[in-house]
Protein backbone atom coordinates (compact mmCIF):
# COMPACT_ATOMS: atom_id res chain seq x y z
CA UNK A 1 0.00 0.00 0.00
CA UNK A 2 1.58 3.71 -0.99
CA UNK A 3 0.97 6.10 1.87
CA UNK A 4 -1.24 8.88 0.47
CA UNK A 5 -0.65 12.46 -0.17
CA UNK A 6 -2.27 15.47 1.76
CA UNK A 7 -4.87 16.42 -0.81
CA UNK A 8 -5.73 12.54 -1.41
CA UNK A 9 -8.16 12.88 1.85
CA UNK A 10 -8.48 16.24 1.53
CA UNK A 11 -12.19 18.16 1.55
CA UNK A 12 -11.20 21.47 -0.39
CA UNK A 13 -13.89 24.24 0.44
CA UNK A 14 -14.52 27.09 -1.34
CA UNK A 15 -16.00 30.31 -0.78
CA UNK A 16 -19.07 30.03 -2.80
CA UNK A 17 -19.63 26.31 -1.18
CA UNK A 18 -19.59 27.37 2.78
CA UNK A 19 -21.50 30.03 1.91
CA UNK A 20 -24.08 27.26 0.55
CA UNK A 21 -23.52 25.16 3.61
CA UNK A 22 -23.56 27.99 6.04
CA UNK A 23 -27.19 28.87 3.96
CA UNK A 24 -28.35 25.33 4.84
CA UNK A 25 -27.30 25.45 8.28
CA UNK A 26 -29.35 28.49 8.40
CA UNK A 27 -32.34 26.82 6.99
CA UNK A 28 -31.96 23.96 9.17
CA UNK A 29 -31.84 25.95 12.41
CA UNK A 30 -35.00 28.71 10.79
CA UNK A 31 -37.89 28.58 13.57
CA UNK A 32 -36.31 25.88 16.17
CA UNK A 33 -35.00 28.58 18.85
CA UNK A 34 -36.89 28.43 22.23
CA UNK A 35 -38.72 30.95 22.04
CA UNK A 36 -42.21 30.72 21.46
CA UNK A 37 -41.57 32.52 17.71
CA UNK A 38 -38.68 29.80 17.42
CA UNK A 39 -36.41 33.05 17.58
CA UNK A 40 -32.58 32.66 19.12
CA UNK A 41 -31.67 35.20 21.43
CA UNK A 42 -28.03 35.16 20.22
CA UNK A 43 -25.12 33.48 18.35
CA UNK A 44 -21.66 32.55 20.05
CA UNK A 45 -19.42 32.28 17.52
CA UNK A 46 -16.05 30.27 17.77
CA UNK A 47 -13.50 31.70 16.53
CA UNK A 48 -11.81 31.62 13.97
CA UNK A 49 -13.10 29.42 12.09
CA UNK A 50 -17.02 29.71 12.96
CA UNK A 51 -16.67 33.47 12.48
CA UNK A 52 -17.77 33.04 8.82
CA UNK A 53 -20.61 30.73 9.17
CA UNK A 54 -22.08 32.68 12.07
CA UNK A 55 -22.44 35.71 9.80
CA UNK A 56 -23.99 33.98 7.04
CA UNK A 57 -26.68 32.51 9.64
CA UNK A 58 -27.03 35.64 11.31
CA UNK A 59 -27.92 37.33 8.11
CA UNK A 60 -30.40 34.72 7.11
CA UNK A 61 -31.92 33.72 10.50
CA UNK A 62 -32.17 37.35 11.03
CA UNK A 63 -29.96 37.46 14.70
CA UNK A 64 -28.63 40.99 15.09
CA UNK A 65 -26.64 39.67 18.76
CA UNK A 66 -23.14 37.80 17.90
CA UNK A 67 -20.93 37.21 21.12
CA UNK A 68 -17.39 35.09 20.56
CA UNK A 69 -15.22 32.79 22.16
CA UNK A 70 -11.99 31.78 21.39
CA UNK A 71 -10.89 27.77 22.22
CA UNK A 72 -7.84 26.33 21.34
CA UNK A 73 -7.97 22.97 20.91
CA UNK A 74 -5.12 22.09 18.10
CA UNK A 75 -2.14 23.69 16.34
CA UNK A 76 -2.50 23.19 12.87
CA UNK A 77 -2.74 19.12 12.94
CA UNK A 78 -2.17 18.18 16.46
CA UNK A 79 -4.78 18.09 18.89
CA UNK A 80 -4.68 19.01 22.32
CA UNK A 81 -6.88 19.91 25.34
CA UNK A 82 -9.09 22.58 24.79
CA UNK A 83 -8.33 26.49 26.62
CA UNK A 84 -10.02 29.04 26.40
CA UNK A 85 -8.02 32.33 25.19
CA UNK A 86 -11.42 34.81 25.14
CA UNK A 87 -14.30 34.20 26.93
CA UNK A 88 -17.92 35.02 26.24
CA UNK A 89 -19.55 38.01 28.03
CA UNK A 90 -21.32 36.14 30.44
CA UNK A 91 -24.32 38.56 31.07
CA UNK A 92 -25.33 37.77 27.56
CA UNK A 93 -24.46 33.94 27.62
CA UNK A 94 -25.26 32.80 31.07
CA UNK A 95 -25.21 29.13 30.73
CA UNK A 96 -26.79 29.00 26.96
CA UNK A 97 -30.49 29.24 26.89
CA UNK A 98 -31.58 30.60 23.67
CA UNK A 99 -28.10 30.78 22.02
CA UNK A 100 -27.03 29.15 19.06
CA UNK A 101 -23.15 28.13 19.64
CA UNK A 102 -21.68 28.05 15.31
CA UNK A 103 -18.34 26.51 14.47
CA UNK A 104 -17.04 25.69 11.43
CA UNK A 105 -16.34 21.64 11.65
CA UNK A 106 -16.53 19.37 15.03
CA UNK A 107 -13.38 17.33 14.68
CA UNK A 108 -13.23 15.57 18.02
CA UNK A 109 -15.30 17.16 19.76
CA UNK A 110 -13.04 18.81 22.31
CA UNK A 111 -14.01 22.25 21.94
CA UNK A 112 -18.16 21.78 21.66
CA UNK A 113 -17.47 19.36 24.85
CA UNK A 114 -15.09 22.32 26.60
CA UNK A 115 -18.13 24.57 25.42
CA UNK A 116 -20.98 22.16 26.44
CA UNK A 117 -19.70 22.66 30.30
CA UNK A 118 -19.99 26.35 30.43
CA UNK A 119 -23.55 26.72 28.63
CA UNK A 120 -25.03 23.23 28.67
CA UNK A 121 -28.36 24.65 27.60
CA UNK A 122 -27.08 26.04 24.10
CA UNK A 123 -27.26 24.45 20.83
CA UNK A 124 -24.31 23.71 19.24
CA UNK A 125 -24.46 24.16 15.22
CA UNK A 126 -21.51 23.23 12.62
CA UNK A 127 -21.37 23.18 8.83
CA UNK A 128 -19.29 19.83 8.75
CA UNK A 129 -18.96 17.31 11.13
CA UNK A 130 -16.45 13.90 11.88
CA UNK A 131 -18.01 10.75 13.80
CA UNK A 132 -15.85 11.50 16.33
CA UNK A 133 -17.27 14.97 17.02
CA UNK A 134 -21.03 14.40 16.09
CA UNK A 135 -22.14 13.29 19.75
CA UNK A 136 -21.28 16.88 20.65
CA UNK A 137 -23.24 18.69 18.29
CA UNK A 138 -26.68 19.47 17.17
CA UNK A 139 -26.97 19.98 13.97
CA UNK A 140 -24.97 19.95 11.10
CA UNK A 141 -24.96 19.84 7.31
CA UNK A 142 -22.19 17.79 5.72
CA UNK A 143 -20.29 14.92 8.01
CA UNK A 144 -16.68 13.87 6.40
CA UNK A 145 -14.73 10.99 7.57
CA UNK A 146 -12.46 11.24 10.88
CA UNK A 147 -9.57 11.17 8.19
CA UNK A 148 -10.17 14.13 5.91
CA UNK A 149 -8.34 17.36 6.52
CA UNK A 150 -11.12 20.02 5.30
CA UNK A 151 -9.48 22.67 3.61
CA UNK A 152 -11.58 25.84 4.55
CA UNK A 153 -10.98 28.84 1.47
CA UNK A 154 -9.56 31.38 4.39
CA UNK A 155 -6.25 28.81 4.76
CA UNK A 156 -6.00 28.65 0.90
CA UNK A 157 -4.41 30.81 -1.91
CA UNK A 158 -4.30 30.59 -5.55
CA UNK A 159 -1.07 29.73 -6.42
CA UNK A 160 0.80 27.49 -9.14
CA UNK A 161 0.97 23.86 -7.87
CA UNK A 162 3.61 21.67 -9.56
CA UNK A 163 2.48 18.90 -11.34
CA UNK A 164 2.80 15.47 -8.67
CA UNK A 165 5.31 13.80 -10.93
CA UNK A 166 7.60 16.78 -11.32
CA UNK A 167 7.15 17.32 -14.99
CA UNK A 168 5.79 20.35 -16.53
CA UNK A 169 5.59 19.66 -19.84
Amino acid sequence: MTEQLPHEKGFHISWDQIHRDSRALAWRLDGKGPSTEGEWKAILAVTRGGLTPAMIVARELNIRTIESVSVKSYDYKNQSEAIELKPANPELIGEGEGILVIDDLVDSGKTLEFLREKFPKAHYATVYAKPKGVPQVDTFITEVSQDTWIFFPWDMAMQYVQPYRGIDD
